[in-house]
């Protein structure tokens, strides 16, 4: 869940934090089962408990709440996380659209962000397709897919063996045994070792890399005819459109492949930073 108290935190803190500081507070944090992600600007950092605890007072469940200190890093995509109240722990279950996810947020990334991504994909998805997940994580596409659509097979691939732990697990939970098949390893290994040609559908919910990994996911896709959904983050001054910017991004790319393609559906998902956006393309192959 992704909530927006902007005016329900802030007149909470009135009494409590001056008003210069008030206006200083972020408007926007991740509630992940039982625990709460804020961001807190450095000015505000002595107060972070305070900040804390007025929102486990407003969320009576959240039993935990962890301050992002710093972007998502490292090959596994991990936050920097420095406690802040309640619990010292890490580990939730996080439900979304019928679906139950257990996950470790210091050890696996999952964002509540991306729920309405996952459901678009999901209701796209046609029977007995075979879905290919480059970069699975606890299971949240594979599993919204799987409890969503009457697809045969979705191969969820992830490098990080800690992620692959929680989506076997999330598998027995959300009962999806014999459709959701997770497989641990580089994406690019997996696909070129045992997937050519597999895929109705090819999901690349890895922004940060998922240029480079395109090729694969040609690779994977089956030769009369697939989809490819893919995600990217770019750069977009004011006139520019970063949805536009990234169509002649994957164009340039297809063409020198010399494959026939179209891009029916961009949109921006969200702002990730000053002119900074995370955007979502779908290519049918």
């Amino acid at each position: 869940m992704v909530e927006n108290m902007k005016k329900d935190l802030k007149t909470a803190l009135k009494g409590i934090l001056s008003s210069k500081e008030i206006a200083l507070v972020c408007k926007s944090f991740d509630i992940i089962g039982d625990i709460v992600v804020i961001r807190v600007p450095e000015q505000l950092l002595p107060h972070s408990k305070k900040i804390a605890e007025v929102l486990m007072t407003q969320h009576k469940h959240v039993k935990a709440v962890w301050r992002q200190s710093g972007p998502v890093h490292g090959e596994f995509r991990l936050r920097k996380l420095e406690w802040v109240a309640g619990e010292r722990k890490t580990k939730t279950i996080y439900k979304e659209y019928g679906c139950v996810f257990k996950v470790d947020i210091k050890d696996c990334y999952f964002s509540p962000r991306l729920g309405f991504e996952r459901m678009r994909i999901a209701k796209q998805v046609k029977e007995d397709e075979v879905v290919v997940n480059m970069f699975a994580g606890v299971g949240s596409y594979s599993i919204t897919i799987a409890k969503h659509s009457r697809a045969s097979k979705i191969y969820s691939i992830d490098i990080n063996p800690i992620a692959v732990r929680y989506l076997r697990e999330n598998i027995l939970l959300n009962k999806a045994v014999n459709r959701v098949f997770p497989i641990e390893g580089e994406a690019k290994a997996i696909v070129e070792g045992m997937l050519s040609e597999t895929a109705d559908r090819v999901i690349m919910p890895l922004p940060e890399k998922a240029h480079s990994f395109l090729n694969s996911a040609i690779l994977t896709a089956k030769p009369q005819g697939s989809w490819i959904h893919y995600y990217d983050f770019e750069y977009a001054r004011k006139k520019e459109n970063p949805v536009e910017k990234v169509k002649a991004k994957i164009t340039k790319k297809l063409h020198k492949q010399s494959i026939n393609f179209t891009i029916p559906f961009g949109r921006i998902v969200r702002q990730t930073g000053p002119n900074w956006y995370q955007i979502a393309i779908d290519v049918q192959l």
